[in-house]
């Protein structure tokens, strides 16, 4: 079965991120298994209109402007003309929407049931239930997920949340995993020699949700520690830019490390394995909730020894090999840490194409897209629902908003029948 897919997120290149790069690499194991694939994201900068990247990938830029952290503002109305205008002339078979954080993803979706299409939306993070940004994001989601088709998660974990978060019914979730390219994240010709400095790298964006504060509390420890008998030194190779650098930037300069911690400020995706991972022995992840860290496979595939919080999906990821598990505390993290530094230091860690390897085998973009695919024919298989029983779902989802979702979801119905009269 051939389809024209429709991938939509606020997230899309030229932006950086583990969403847009998901997008890109099954969006284009898709093309290499014959299908037809456009995406559709917001404007960036002077970037409107039609693009084309690798492989003929059509990307629709909408001129629409981003209003909070990459996104739009969740109006519908505005996006609604243009999202019906490209599904309908593009003859695109299955909408898929791409990050709860989206507000064009969970628009499309809505646009592709009114269109009777089948929808599938990927969740790629996880969420609390008590903050008033996680109440209002869950709110919205679960209108979202109601007469969407199908929902892929990238970890067990993450199936969870979603459950827990939208009420969706478990057997309409699918588990399947992110992956990495392991050629491009490939280990050194030749290994470093390990003499007198193990050089520990961080790269993420240095926000609270990454644990950054938890990082300036404990690298001071470890520079003023000796490790190897009181020969060997650690020093620190950070990549990232966000809020919370200027706390490193404070610790550098009232430590005096400048010698011993390196800022090598936002990386493109590209530059991450020769400018940051090849110059590593050990990658540290100190995050406080995750879903699945992309970060820590392409440390392992670059045949790092990885530290890393054991929070939401990260446990799922990595075997006990290649991965030491800290809580996200200053002392844990730090006797994490020293345990990894010696055992760097004394040779007794898995050879590093072993990590390249399992990550090959475990983490591959073309078996994500072949399971995307089974997926996307399940879901083309089903029967439609009929426009009541949609209306139903979202008047059931709510005894205030739920009302109120089903009038706009009616609204919009009549929004796009009154645009198919005008065109005809």
């Amino acid at each position: 079965m051939v389809l024209t897919i429709a991938m939509v997120s606020d997230f899309f290149y030229p932006n950086m991120g583990g969403v847009e790069s998901h997008i890109f690499q099954v969006s284009q194991c898709l093309i290499e298994r014959g299908h037809r694939v456009l995406v559709v994201t917001h404007a960036y900068g002077d970037r409107v209109g039609v693009r084309y990247m690798t492989n003929m990938l059509k990307v629709f830029y909408l001129p629409i402007m981003p209003f909070y952290n990459k996104s739009v503002l969740p109006t519908i109305v505005c996006s609604l003309p243009y999202l019906r205008h490209i599904l309908l002339t593009e003859k695109v078979d299955l909408v898929h929407g791409h990050s709860a954080f989206s507000s064009l993803a969970h628009e499309a979706l809505l646009v592709g049931t009114l269109l009777n299409l089948p929808t599938v939306f990927t969740d790629h993070s996880l969420f609390g239930f008590s903050d008033a940004s996680a109440i209002v994001t869950n709110t919205f989601l679960k209108f979202s997920l109601a007469n969407t088709s199908h929902t892929i998660c990238v970890s067990h974990t993450g199936k969870e949340n979603t459950v827990l978060r939208s009420s969706v019914v478990p057997e309409r979730v699918s588990v399947i995993p992110n992956a990495v390219d392991s050629v491009a994240f490939r280990p050194p010709k030749v290994r470093r020699n390990i003499r007198s400095v193990v050089t520990v790298v961080l790269g993420s964006r240095l926000v609270y949700r990454k644990g950054v504060d938890l990082v300036v509390e404990v690298l001071p420890k470890i520079c003023r520690k000796k490790f190897g008998g009181g020969r060997v030194r650690v020093d620190f190779i950070i990549a990232g830019d966000g809020p919370k650098r200027i706390l490193f930037e404070e610790m550098i300069e009232k430590h005096g490390l400048q010698a011993r911690v390196v800022m090598l400020g936002e990386l493109q995706h590209s530059e991450m394995r020769d400018k940051l991972l090849a110059k590593g022995d050990i990658f540290l992840n100190t995050s406080l909730t995750e879903a699945f860290c992309m970060a820590i496979v392409e440390a392992a595939s670059c045949g790092l020894s990885v530290v890393s919080t054991a929070v939401g999906g990260i446990p799922e990821v990595l075997p006990d090999q290649f991965i030491y598990f800290v809580q996200p505390s200053v002392g844990s993290i730090k006797a994490g840490l020293e345990r990894a530094v010696e055992d760097v230091i004394t040779g007794d860690r898995p050879d590093p194409w072993e990590g390249n390897c399992f990550v090959s085998s475990a983490f591959n973009w073309r078996n994500v897209a072949a399971r995307t695919e089974r997926v996307y024919e399940t879901v083309c298989g089903k029967e439609r629902q009929r426009l009541a029983t949609r209306v139903r779902n979202m008047w059931e989802g709510g005894t205030v908003a739920g009302p109120i979702m089903a009038m706009l979801y009616l609204a919009c119905h009549y929004f796009i029948l009154l645009l198919d009269w005008c065109e005809s």
